[in-house]
């Protein structure tokens, strides 16, 4: 079920991207930023209504959460998490979160570029 889901879930990623900057152009990462919006609301609904609302079998938590949205956004998952430990009056693990994610994310994807272009 995460396989089946994070298949169309790139699939999808890809052909919203795509959409998106062809449309919006490059200055700004419309694309990924609507993604990551996007993904960001649909792994809250779908975790409250496969939690709360839904009678389905468990199976749709993998395809749909984990599988779908999983591959959809990863960023999905990030503000899941930290809305998760605000709920649970972790503030300050919150706040951590969301600084060193976005900080060392930027350094990592920086030094990854540098190396990167190291190579012969």
């Amino acid at each position: 079920m995460v396989g089946i889901g994070g298949l169309m879930g790139s699939i999808a990623r890809f052909w919203v991207g795509s959409y998106i900057g062809a449309r919006m152009g490059s200055r700004f990462p419309y694309g990924t930023f609507v993604i990551n919006i996007s993904g960001s609301f649909l792994v809250g609904f779908m975790v409250t209504v496969l939690s709360t609302k839904a009678h389905l079998s468990p199976n749709w938590r993998y395809l749909v959460p984990i599988g779908f949205i999983g591959a959809y956004t990863t960023f999905s998952t990030f503000e899941l998490e930290t809305l998760r430990s605000v709920q649970d009056g972790q503030l300050e693990i919150a706040a951590l979160n969301v600084f060193l994610s976005v900080l060392i994310g930027f350094v990592a994807v920086l030094v990854g570029v540098i190396a990167g272009k190291a190579l012969p």
